[in-house]
């Protein structure tokens, strides 16, 4: 087979015959397609001059970026977490008998599986919930902080060092003072949420292993809020995590701009309604009298059928908006036009159960 391959390719006279240099030239034109100029480079990876001002992204530049998560914006948990910094501060301080300073770093967005990945060890990991929603959220204390928050409460000298030792076992007093701090950070929490929609944050356990304090699917969208917490040279992090599905029941009020006196009622364009609603027209129905009748004898009614009403010219004629009856009077005539006085409002019934 190879030396019928090479007598094929390897004709001396190459006029035309199979494996002349056409098919040298068809291969060697082959290769040179592939390869590839810079447009079709850029138009591969998704990017087209025409549309740079856009940002458009297509192609391979699509697949990388897949894992960058974008959510929407909740501009009042911001403001939230704004109260929740100013309460905390307050509450720490009390609650250290110290001088505590709590600051927001950042606000982010972003999966929960990546936030457990990245989760510096040792660290504690609070989980609680939201008895109104039905959800749960995530409260993280960084090493620093837990040993911070100990040297404090058990007397530690100011001005130096909290001491941490690494690689074993938080202790049961460790355990118990963070978790004192967390029942401290989940009542101000609820306190900063109080105005927008009232929420009770129970606490519900202590984990040392991301993998234990699992509340969400890992692909789930979650809003993480990193606070720092300063006690003069001693403090730490903490981070709060609170999936968008807790949220979800508070997210139109989340949504909003700005927190006024009422989160978003306009006054003025309530007042300019009621205004205008008096001038409206409504039309109403007077319904001289009613009569209830076997099917069968409505589907035998034919042209020239005679209905026998109990009304008579004295008799007192309700006038209805729509299906409500409003007011009850009798039938008169005025000029030319009939009309009804009415004598009597028709009290609204209330539904018994």
């Amino acid at each position: 087979m190879a030396a019928e391959w090479e007598a094929m390719l390897g004709g001396d006279d190459g006029s035309g015959e199979i494996g002349g240099p056409e098919v040298v030239s068809s291969l060697s034109g082959r290769e040179s397609t592939c390869v590839l100029n810079q447009d079709e480079i850029d138009s591969l990876l998704g990017f087209d001059e025409e549309h740079d001002d856009s940002n458009e992204r297509a192609g391979i530049q699509a697949i990388l970026n897949s894992a960058l998560v974008s959510y929407e914006r909740l501009p009042m948990l911001e403001v939230v977490f704004d109260r929740l910094v100013r309460m905390m501060s307050t509450s720490l301080r009390n609650f250290t008998s110290d001088n505590v300073e709590v600051s927001l770093d950042n606000i982010l967005s972003l999966r929960f599986g990546d936030y457990l990945n990245s989760i510096p060890l040792p660290a504690m990991l609070a989980v609680f919930k939201a008895e109104e929603w039905d959800n749960f959220g995530l409260l993280t204390i960084d090493s620093s902080l837990i040993y911070s928050i100990v040297d404090v409460l058990l007397g530690g000298r100011r001005g130096t060092a909290a001491m941490r030792i690494e690689g074993r076992p938080y202790t049961t007093i460790e355990r118990n003072l963070v978790e004192r701090m967390v029942h401290v950070v989940l009542s101000d929490l609820s306190a900063a949420f109080d105005p927008l929609s009232p929420v009770t944050f129970r606490f519900d356990r202590l984990e040392t292993n991301p993998r234990f304090a699992t509340i969400s699917r890992p692909s789930n969208a979650a809003i993480v809020a990193k606070l720092r917490i300063d006690m003069e040279d001693r403090g730490g992090k903490l981070e709060l995590l609170i999936p968008y599905a807790t949220l979800e029941p508070v997210r139109e009020l989340l949504l909003q701009m700005f927190m006024g006196e009422k989160f978003g009622r306009d006054s003025i364009w309530e007042t300019h309604l009621a205004e205008e609603m008096w001038f409206t027209d409504v039309e109403l129905e007077a319904v001289l009298d009613e009569m209830t009748m076997p099917l069968d004898r409505v589907l035998d009614l034919q042209v020239g059928s005679r209905i026998m009403l109990n009304a008579t010219p004295h008799s007192r004629v309700t006038l209805t908006c729509g299906d409500v009856p409003m007011y009850l009077g009798r039938m008169g005539r005025k000029g030319a036009s009939i009309a009804i006085r009415i004598e009597e409002q028709v009290k609204s019934r209330k539904a018994t159960p």
